[in-house]
């Protein structure tokens, strides 16, 4: 949790906020993929990459 916070401060100080998209499509990514994995959706996934 400390290197959430961490991070929420670089970016707020630094004023990069570009980076929160990046973050937030990037957490999709991986709960979709950690979810899916072994699933019917996998052949699905592996198309996207």
């Amino acid at each position: 949790m400390e290197f959430l916070k961490d991070l929420w401060k670089y970016i707020r100080e630094r004023k990069k906020l570009w980076l929160i998209p990046l973050i937030v499509i990037l957490l999709i990514f991986g709960i979709l993929i950690v979810l899916s994995s072994g699933t019917a959706l996998a052949p699905f996934i592996y198309t996207l990459f």
